[in-house]
């Protein structure tokens, strides 16, 4: 195998966290196979986020450059990265299991010939037949997939909070100049408009309230956001989240689901409300540091993981809480 492969991708010129999850990824499955872990930053004047990316102690930086690829635009990124692929031939191919992930990494899997398992939880390396062995999500979260492939590159996009996030590194990594062979007419979506609209991140909130099957109105979600308005003041960023049901009711969006199939967390404290505990959502959220369950239903998985509990209805339970906080 000749080298490790992972995609970067920025915010305004920041690397996002994902591609930091990357990095350590990609640096541990290095190690255990003996080869290079490198980076490819994929842009139009993309110096600076290169030098960024080679602070983090990998061995290269691939800085693919050329005009067609400012902004981001799938057709075009997936036609220079399949010229770097044929250039450097890596032997795995990790991106995050982001919109760019999404958009690039099927297509590009298809150029290559190659399969694309999505939405991994895990990788590790066979040490017999030293494949990647990833472990994934499937039936809608509700059974674990361990899956190996044997195209090349192996290729697979990860889900965030896979890995921690990599530390600035003594070493820098080498930036190696690429100029990939891009034509104007392979590229067909020729504008992009941006439209604006609310990010939800609960994945780097202090504290997170959710809400579940026992919530009975959508309207008492704003019991919620009257404890997390309470708590901001003493604990952070305080959001509200739900499980699974409450966005198939279509009572809140899907960036604000705790679990396996939505977003996993792990924040200073979890206050779960009329949650059970079903394994899928437990996923997402048994590394909160510490766990509040509020149910009438003294049996439920939630009491189980719980630090502390709460037996009792939460129409009564959440308002004095707020009141409490109120009168601090």
């Amino acid at each position: 195998m000749s080298e490790i492969l992972l995609l970067v991708e920025a915010k305004d010129g920041i690397l996002d966290k994902k591609t930091l999850e990357l990095m350590r990824g990609a640096k541990g499955l290095g190690s255990q196979l003996g080869v290079e872990a490198n980076a490819v930053v994929v842009g139009s004047q993309t110096a600076q986020l290169a030098e960024s990316a080679a602070s983090f102690g990998l061995d290269k930086v691939y800085r693919l450059e050329h005009p067609l690829l400012e902004g981001f635009n799938a057709d075009a990124w997936v036609g220079g990265l399949e010229w770097l692929c044929g250039q450097v031939k890596p032997g795995i191919f990790l991106m995050s299991h982001s919109f760019v992930g999404k958009e690039v990494g099927p297509r590009l899997a298809c150029r290559l010939n190659t399969g694309l398992t999505t939405d991994c939880l895990n990788l590790r390396v066979d040490p017999e037949d030293g494949l990647l062995v990833r472990t994934k999500p499937i039936y809608g979260g509700n059974a674990i997939a361990t899956v190996k492939c044997e195209g090349v590159p192996q290729m697979v996009t990860v889900r965030k909070n896979a890995f921690e996030p990599i530390d600035e590194a003594q070493t820098r990594s080498a930036i190696v100049d690429m100029a990939p062979g891009i034509a104007e007419s392979s590229i067909r979506v020729k504008t992009i408009q941006t439209v604006e609209q609310e990010v939800v991140e609960l994945d780097k909130a202090n504290v997170v309230i959710s809400g579940g099957r026992g919530i009975e109105a959508k309207e008492d979600f704003e019991m919620l956001e009257a404890l997390a308005a309470a708590l901001s003041g003493s604990h952070g960023n305080v959001m509200v989240g739900c499980s699974r049901p409450v966005v198939d009711k279509c009572w809140m969006s899907s960036d604000r689901q705790v679990g396996l199939t939505g977003t996993i967390i792990s924040p200073d404290a979890y206050i779960a409300v009329g949650i059970s505990g079903a394994i899928q959502h437990l996923v997402g959220m048994i590394r909160s540091k510490k766990i509040v369950a509020i149910n009438t239903d003294p049996g439920c998985n939630m009491f189980k993981v719980a630090d502390y509990g709460v037996v009792g209805d939460y129409r009564d339970i959440v308002p004095a809480l707020v009141k409490k906080l109120e009168e601090r």
